[in-house]
């Protein structure tokens, strides 16, 4: 049974409506998106660090409800669990505060089996964190030479915008690992003041990955192919609570395509035909429009159950 690994924090997400708090939820990019294969019934894993902490505990515990092998989630003795305040507007959408000390980050794990058309996870701020940079380079490496898939979400926050120049460095990196890139409207906008899919692509990413998904909310998901696929998705209307795990929900659903389609490394490399992808969308799609009818950051256990079957 082929594996998806993720590498990613671990964040307590509080969310409020109307300044008022209404949840706390373990989150974090790469996390939600584990956290929704999980309960699909996928066999996943994650690599990341956890507050030796109340918090700690409670994230780590999660996950192993969830059906997620936690062996290299690490904790260090004086380390407090991050977290994120999250304030949902009138469209759901949410804007972040985020509270974490960036430079007591560690790493520490031991690589867990990878073989080859095995899948791993990575994005965010984490992924191009200059502390941990070593680390995690050396896990694109061994997940690189043991054949494996890495799906890179580049999901970089207007909060890190004055720190575009000093991590383009590992950006461009994590792109050439990637065999498949995605990023919204907001990453590039912030990161390369490009807002079209077509220049994004052409200018930042096609040199380095041929596959693109370019999302922008309720706007049409945009894929690029290498030279010859180039098509646009419409997002279905969805009865919105919060918009927070819909990005994550989306790769994880990509991912459960990819497996659901037997989709391997060598398909990668020779192109994606246009009912591959079709699949592929739609099954991403479905995932993030499950997770965005609660205030939840993953796909309901209801909806994963369904997806075993």
């Amino acid at each position: 049974m082929r594996k998806v690994i993720g590498i990613g924090e671990t964040v307590l997400d509080i969310i409020f409506k109307d300044n008022r708090p209404l949840e706390a939820v373990p989150g974090g990019s790469a996390f939600n998106a584990i956290t929704s294969l999980g309960r699909c019934g996928v066999n996943a894993s994650f690599i990341s660090e956890a507050g030796n902490d109340h918090v700690g505990k409670y994230i780590i515990g999660f996950l192993k409800d969830n059906g997620v092998n936690t062996d290299n989630v690490a904790t260090f003795p004086d380390s407090k669990s991050p977290v994120s305040l999250a304030f949902l507007n009138e469209k759901n959408d949410a804007e972040y505060i985020f509270y974490k000390d960036h430079p007591h980050d560690q790493l520490e794990f031991t690589y867990p089996d990878i073989q080859p058309d095995d899948i791993v996870l990575f994005g965010s701020f984490y992924a191009v964190n200059p502390v941990i940079r070593p680390q995690l380079v050396g896990l694109l490496d061994y997940a690189r030479s043991h054949g494996a898939i890495i799906y890179y979400d580049v999901n970089f926050r207007p909060a890190h915008k004055d720190e575009v120049i000093k991590i383009t460095p590992n950006l461009i990196e994590n792109l050439d690992y990637a065999d498949i890139v995605r990023g919204s409207h907001e990453d590039f906008a912030t990161l390369y003041r490009k807002e079209d899919a077509d220049k994004v692509y052409n200018a930042e990413i096609s040199f380095y990955c041929r596959q693109f998904i370019y999302t922008h909310g309720s706007r049409p998901v945009e894929v690029r192919g290498g030279k010859n696929i180039k098509k646009a998705y419409p997002v279905p209307d969805t009865e919105v609570i919060s918009t927070i795990g819909a990005g994550d929900n989306f790769n994880a659903g990509f991912i459960f395509g990819m497996l659901k389609q037997g989709i391997t490394r060598a398909d990668l490399d020779s192109g994606l035909s246009e009912e591959q992808w079709d699949g592929l969308i739609a099954s991403a799609l479905a995932f993030s429009a499950d997770c965005c009818k609660d205030i939840f950051n993953y796909v309901s256990k209801e909806f994963g159950e369904r997806m075993k079957g």
